[in-house]
């Protein structure tokens, strides 16, 4: 078999891969341009392109279709609710109570139970939360929750 057949094979494999990963892989978009790519240099082996040549297709077209993707993506990103009541989203709204005070500077968290789990976290600014104290989660950021008192009594100001 000649060295462009060989490689025209090793593209076309590689776009079929890249292909499958982004039907089987959650996401906006990451695995098509590469899948593209692949694509064309496999079609620039099958006219008998030189590898290197083939290689540099597939950069190229892999970086162009990238580049092409990321409005279409970013809009359909945009378009997906941010979903409540799955992964830590299900918290807002849920009540727990502080385990270690939550200090009223910023980013100074502290820790809180709700339900089984224990988290980190904040409340507004001015606003101190001593331990054993309710409360009601109102946002989550990454991995801190932001929390506010459910007894106004139990604010520390």
């Amino acid at each position: 078999m000649e060295d462009s057949a060989v490689w025209a094979i090793i593209w076309l494999v590689a776009a079929a891969a890249f292909g499958i990963g982004e039907i089987l892989i959650a996401g906006s978009f990451f695995l098509a341009p590469f899948a593209a790519g692949a694509l064309a240099a496999s079609l620039a082996s099958m006219l008998t392109a030189p590898p290197l040549l083939s290689w540099l297709l597939f950069l190229v077209v892999s970086a162009g279709s990238f580049f092409a993707m990321r409005p279409f993506a970013r809009r359909l990103d945009t378009m997906t609710p941010d979903v409540e009541g799955i992964g830590a989203n299900r918290l807002k709204g849920a009540t727990g109570v502080v385990l270690a005070p939550i200090s009223s500077t910023p980013g100074d968290a502290g820790l809180v139970r709700v339900g089984s789990e224990e988290w980190r976290a904040d409340t507004r600014a001015g606003v101190a939360i001593s331990a054993g104290t309710k409360i009601e989660v109102v946002e989550v950021h990454g991995t801190r929750l932001l929390v506010e008192p459910v007894g106004i009594d139990d604010v520390i100001l």
